[in-house]
């Protein structure tokens, strides 16, 4: 079993920008084995945290993108049928609190509410996980951790988090970095020059602006290094926008003109 655990370490560190106290605060919370919850934007980096995190502790990382569709046996696992017969499988969740991974639940609102309920048992004191088709009571191994991302901005009544469940938690913000910061980040992810960063980071700054007037979420951190990548590889400055900021963002050609002219200011 060794060996199916050992695929989720991470090998080689992950670039993270420390922006704050994060570092220190999520250590702090991960030596009581305290849930955490991250809440920010799309792209921020938030998974990019959680992996490096999981670098620094030394502890496998095993990541769910939660979505509509999934199940509580699709996090805790199930009986298959296979030549042999039926043998149990275990979720990503139940493999995690097995072996002392860390559990990363990506963007959780996504998941249906009577899902999510699954992981109260190991967000307390009791830090356990019944399986109840296979009758066996996990006992979480003690380097578990469980961790969950969403987005606020995309809150409604439909999609929200139910306060039995946020309140398992501890909580880190996580926003866009400042100008200087998020220029260093997307000149190192790219290899493009300072300069042209912190055009890229212009542009999506003046997009953020119109967060809620024609935009439901501004340019990420994520796009820019897109945008930057194609720089680097020769692509036209404003052609790798066109392509990786402003089509993806929008289809409303007013919006679109808009963002187009902003690439225009800078580039």
């Amino acid at each position: 079993m060794s060996d199916v655990i050992d695929q989720y370490r991470i090998s080689k560190e992950p670039y993270y920008r420390i922006v704050s106290d994060e570092v220190e605060l999520f250590e702090a919370a991960y030596s009581v084995r305290m849930p955490m919850m991250l809440k920010g934007p799309t792209g921020c980096g938030k998974t990019r945290f959680v992996e490096h995190m999981a670098y620094k502790l030394g502890k496998p990382l095993i990541t769910v993108a939660c979505n509509e569709d999934m199940t509580a046996s699709d996090l805790v696992g199930r009986f298959l049928l296979d030549a042999q017969g039926t043998r149990w499988q275990d979720g990503p969740l139940a493999l995690a609190a097995r072996h002392g991974a860390i559990c990363y639940l990506d963007e959780v609102v996504e998941a249906r509410q009577d899902t999510t309920v699954v992981i109260h048992p190991l967000t307390d004191n009791r830090r356990v996980l019944p399986l109840e088709k296979k009758g066996e009571l996990v006992h979480a191994h003690p380097d578990f951790q469980i961790v969950i991302s969403y987005n606020p901005g995309y809150q409604s009544l439909m999609k929200d988090l139910k306060q039995s469940t946020k309140q398992r938690f501890g909580g880190l913000d996580f926003t866009y970095p400042e100008h200087a910061i998020e220029t260093e980040i997307v000149a190192h992810e790219t290899g493009v020059a300072a300069d042209v960063a912190g055009k890229l980071v212009s542009i999506a700054e003046r997009s953020r602006n119109l967060k809620g007037h024609g935009l439901d979420e501004g340019l990420s951190t994520r796009m820019l290094i897109y945008a930057g990548s194609l720089i680097a590889k020769g692509v036209d400055a404003k052609s790798a926008c066109r392509v990786a900021l402003v089509r993806p963002i929008t289809d409303d050609p007013d919006m679109r003109d808009a963002l187009d002219a902003a690439v225009s200011t800078f580039f």
